[in-house]
């Protein structure tokens, strides 16, 4: 049965669909709680904590889509890739506002003093300029632009990844979290899963 054109359209929408839905439940969910009073004894805490988990969140997605596409044979889940990246980057955005302007104030001096006290903020910060640069470009007209050089800048995302993870592991108090059991496991995986070896037996399951 040939698919039209259309039916490819329609077929795009559903995933889009979800991956709008998905990226903006959070924000409905923190402004519910924060309409309830219900975002702990530290709200802007709160918030900080909610955006910088999302925002890793959906950078690992975003890093899986390719691999999942290929590995489930379904290729519209490539087309997922950039909503869920500029997504990482809106709630990455969100998460940098609230800890320099809402908690800091924008105070330049206090947000250097932190900067030098707590090392893992640098992590945070080179991710945030990372995903700035990556959303920068990621319209077509940049990748024109860029040529070959576009793919190899876009491929730092995982360096961010990296750093974002460092930023969220060394920022708690725990010794074991989240990081260390499920994401870095799971980045490890998808850093391999680029290998040119496993990336061609992939490819060969179109």
């Amino acid at each position: 049965m040939r698919i039209t054109d259309g039916g490819r359209r329609s077929a795009a929408v559903f995933p889009s669909a979800i991956i709008h839905f998905g990226a903006l439940l959070p924000l409905c969910v923190l402004a519910w709680r924060a309409w309830r009073g219900d975002l702990t004894f530290n709200p802007i805490q709160a918030v900080i904590q909610s955006s910088g988990r999302t925002a890793v969140h959906l950078l690992l997605l975003s890093l899986a889509a390719t691999p999942a596409a290929l590995l489930l044979r379904m290729p519209i889940l490539t087309s997922v890739r950039r909503p869920l990246g500029l997504y990482a980057f809106a709630w990455a955005a969100l998460h940098m506002f609230t800890f320099a302007v809402v908690d800091f104030g924008l105070n330049l001096p206090r947000i250097a003093s932190e900067l030098r006290e707590k090392a893992y903020l640098w992590f945070g910060l080179l991710a945030f300029g990372l995903l700035l640069s990556l959303a920068i470009t990621s319209t077509r007209g940049w990748q024109k632009r860029l040529g070959r050089r576009w793919k190899i800048l876009h491929r730092t995302a995982y360096f961010a990844a990296a750093l974002a993870l460092l930023h969220f592991q060394a920022s708690q108090k725990a010794e074991i979290n989240m990081v260390v059991v499920y994401y870095a496991p799971l980045l490890a995986v998808l850093l391999i899963l680029r290998l040119p070896t496993l990336r061609k037996a992939l490819a060969a399951r179109r």
